[in-house]
C-alpha cells in the first residue's frame, strides 16, 4: 500500500524559513502529480502548492512567492521550501497525490508547523 510521511515542521518566528519534506512509498507517486495541504485548526484542508510529474508547479496566492515546491523523483521525495513565514501560515502541513476525488495514499501524519514570536 502506498503511505507518506511528512517532516521538518516546528515551531518558527514571523519571518523564519522551513523546508518540509515528504517521503512516499510506491514508485506511483514518480510519475503523479503531488500536492503539499494544510490544514489550521478548526479549518478545512487546503491545497497549498502543487508540482506535476515534469516539474510544473502551482501555487495558492496565500504563499506565492514566499514557497517553493520540488521533487526528487528517484528518492521518491517531495519538498515545500517556506520562507518569510507569517503566523497565518501556522498549520499542519501534509503531502499527497491526487487521482480524481480520490488520493493515491491514505493521508500521513503530517507536520506541524506553527509561526510564533
Amino acid at each position: 500500500q502506498v503511505q507518506v510521511v511528512e517532516s521538518g515542521g516546528g515551531l518558527v518566528q514571523p519571518g523564519g524559513s522551513l523546508t518540509l519534506s515528504c517521503a512516499a512509498s510506491g514508485s506511483i507517486f514518480r510519475v503523479r502529480t503531488v500536492n503539499w495541504y494544510r490544514q489550521a485548526p478548526g479549518k478545512q484542508r487546503d491545497l497549498v502548492a502543487s508540482i506535476t510529474h515534469d516539474g510544473t508547479t502551482h501555487y495558492a496566492d496565500s504563499v506565492k512567492g514566499r514557497f517553493t515546491i520540488s521533487r526528487d523523483n528517484a528518492k521518491n521525495m517531495y519538498y515545500l521550501q517556506m520562507e518569510t513565514l507569517k503566523p497565518g501560515d501556522t498549520a499542519v502541513y501534509y503531502c499527497n497525490a491526487p487521482a480524481g476525488n480520490y488520493f493515491l495514499a491514505p493521508w500521513g501524519p503530517g507536520t506541524q508547523v506553527t509561526v510564533s514570536s
